[in-house]
């Protein structure tokens, strides 16, 4: 376990419901422990951002140094907007310090309460249920910190693994998003997945 005294409150849950979140602080669930986004985190960032098979059907990436330390430079500015719609989480173990992913939660409609969630694991730490286990912790921080009504993700047809995630994390398949984003081998279609907050609580 990481040292208590060195660390900021940290919730410990059994189950991903009724417990406060505070931005700024680390926030405990079942299997992983997740904190807001630190400079610090850039070079752990590089290490999964730097790989094709993580970023095989995103826009971006493999990332260079320069572009990974470049996406949590921007992190952090995002995070100092008065109005602020981003909120990014750097997810590590219980019992290490070492950062194996990210999550993030955007608020894209403030008047009609809709976010989005997106994720992303080191490579080393797939098929052990972390995914799973951030999707729910960004949906139950959407929801019971950001008074979020509707909550949506999307992944590439061809990613497999990701919806799995998303159904396993509550989430119903709504629909097909026909050639919505470019990406290096063409224009690819996106799966819709959503959830609301009364089919979450």
């Amino acid at each position: 376990m990481p040292n208590q005294n060195n660390m900021e409150t940290v919730w410990r849950i059994s189950s991903l419901t009724s417990i406060q979140v505070k931005e700024g602080k680390k926030v405990a669930a079942e299997k992983i422990l997740l904190r807001e986004m630190e400079r610090k985190d850039w070079q752990a960032v590089h290490e999964y951002a730097s790989q094709h098979i993580v970023c095989k059907y995103q826009p971006w990436g493999p990332n260079t140094e320069a572009e990974s330390a470049a996406f949590v430079d921007q992190v952090l500015i995002d995070a100092q907007h008065h109005s602020r719609t981003r909120f990014v989480y750097s997810v590590f173990l219980p019992d290490s310090l070492k950062v194996i992913g990210a999550g993030e939660l955007n608020i894209r409609d403030i008047y009609h309460q809709t976010g989005e969630i997106s994720y992303i694991i080191h490579p080393d730490y797939w098929g052990k249920g972390y995914g799973t286990e951030l999707a729910k912790k960004l949906i139950e921080i959407g929801f019971s910190t950001k008074n979020l009504h509707r909550i949506y993700a999307t992944c590439d047809p061809r990613n497999i693994g990701s919806a799995k995630v998303l159904k396993k994390s509550g989430m119903p398949e709504e629909g097909r998003l026909r050639e919505d984003m470019l990406i290096r081998d063409g224009w690819r279609d996106s799966l819709l997945f959503s959830i609301l907050e009364h089919e979450w609580t």
